[in-house]
């Protein structure tokens, strides 16, 4: 009886240490890194614009109407309209919260694509004759409108100030590489410290669409950088693994604090990204015809822009297979929710139809995608096919809303100090104390009782 006293004793001490001496997260720490990703896809934007205000809508019903999807995510990646959508979800009004609720997105689109995409020069022949030779002359668009439109809206706000890490991609035309804008560079490096509307109107500059878009930086000392930029979506439409990269980069050097995680450890990774939709299934080009095409063709044929859709789709296509290859052998497919819509027709598929028919269509496409069933890429079709036993979009993202929302309780204040700091106990430090001290109580009972 006195050796099973004493051997119960030993147990409880045990215990006892171990809820003292085992390694608790700093406040402002949490389990998971969270990535938003938005693809580009010009007047497109508006599906992944649905999909947000849905979220941002559940995180709301989790965490009170001030939420906003800033608060949720450590990385929010756009390239061209996702890189607008990106920026008017992580700018900093004057209250130093978004600029942006995510229910406001569709109503910025509605609004002013129609001015950044006229549609006049689709009302007669005449004009649709001048449009095909501008694609020789000139872009289709001279930009003005949504030059005009980021510099009031945006004025004199810096990558290094929006609310949570940013990453913007585009394409230095001069120098042919690509130029990645991230609010953690802008904040270590003063050259790449951009005006916001400086990199939205650089990767919104879609080939033969839009001008090319030129601006200069400046540091302290007077030296000066300059950026001669089109699209980002020339070097990444979808810019998920630019994300999930940039992460990982920061880990390495030793700058990543959110999470303790390895590079690329996709099981502590949480990463959704949104597609603008593409038309796959229509199969509306085939060799026959592009065996026929000379340079006019593929720029312009139909209507459509055969050699930017072709990059386009290819690009954001080959990233989605190798993250869902990442997170799939490593048993992680769950923690990679990618919402896209390969369904698309008509002028649905279409980059630059603003008209309001088409927005309004573009509107209903992404609720009706919230009720389609979840998708993931088939790495021999490249099409995607259904998960049975997943549910729908809309489920999916209500699943991922509690993840975000639970994350986020992890890390309620990024600058309060941590109980190992010498600041304020948590009540769950509380909890831990009390019952370690249980267990020394109880290990000096059993003690005294193995010695009677």
């Amino acid at each position: 009886m006195q050796q099973t006293n004493f051997f119960v004793a030993i147990t409880f001490l045990a215990v006892a240490l171990q809820f003292f001496l085992q390694p608790q997260l700093a406040s402002g720490q949490g389990k998971m890194a969270t990535v938003l990703s938005i693809d580009g896809g010009g007047v497109r934007g508006i599906i992944p614009g649905t999909l947000l205000r849905f979220l941002e809508s559940k995180l709301q019903e989790l965490d009170g109407a001030n939420a906003r999807l800033a608060d949720y995510f450590d990385v929010i990646a756009g390239t061209s309209t996702g890189g607008l959508v990106t920026t008017m979800i992580t700018a900093p009004n004057k209250d130093n919260r978004p600029m942006y609720a995510a229910k406001d997105i569709n109503k910025f689109y509605l609004e002013n694509c129609p001015k950044i995409f006229p549609q006049s020069s689709r009302d007669n022949f005449i004009t649709k004759v001048k449009s095909l030779f501008g694609k020789v002359t000139g872009p289709k668009y001279d930009g003005k409108y949504l030059s005009s439109l980021t510099k009031e809206i945006l004025g004199h706000i810096t990558i290094n100030q929006t609310l949570t890490d940013v990453i913007i991609p585009t394409f230095d035309i001069k120098r042919l590489q690509p130029v990645i804008f991230s609010t953690n560079d802008g904040k270590e490096n003063v050259l790449k410290n951009a005006l916001l509307s400086d990199i939205c109107l650089g990767s919104s500059a879609a080939p033969t669409f839009l001008p090319a878009h030129y601006f200069e930086t400046k540091d302290g000392d007077g030296k000066t950088r300059s950026f001669d930029l089109i699209d980002g979506g020339v070097a990444a439409n979808n810019p998920t693994l630019m994300a999930i990269t940039h992460i990982s980069k920061r880990i390495l050097m030793g700058k990543f604090k959110v999470v303790d995680m390895k590079p690329m450890e996709s099981s502590k990774m949480l990463v959704l990204s949104l597609g603008t939709g593409t038309p796959k299934l229509e199969e509306k080009y085939s060799a026959v015809e592009a065996s026929k095409w000379g340079l006019l063709s593929w720029v312009y044929e139909d209507g459509a822009t055969p050699i930017v859709d072709a990059y386009s789709d290819a690009s954001s296509d080959m990233v989605d297979i190798h993250v869902s290859t990442l997170f799939q052998s490593l048993r992680s497919e769950k923690n990679y929710l990618r919402i896209q819509d390969d369904t698309l027709t008509g002028d649905a598929s279409l980059a630059d139809i603003a008209t309001t028919e088409n927005l309004q269509k573009l509107v209903q496409i992404g609720n009706e995608l919230l009720k389609k069933p979840v998708s993931r890429v088939n790495l021999e079709t490249g099409r995607f096919d259904e998960v049975r036993g997943e549910g729908t979009n809309e489920a999916a993202l209500i699943r991922f809303a509690k993840l975000l929302s639970e994350e986020h309780k992890l890390r309620p204040a990024k600058l309060r100090p941590s109980p190992a700091q010498g600041g304020p106990t948590t009540g769950g430090e509380h909890l831990r104390r009390s019952h370690a001290i249980t267990g020394i109580l109880l290990a000096c009972i059993f003690v005294e009782l193995s010695l009677i």
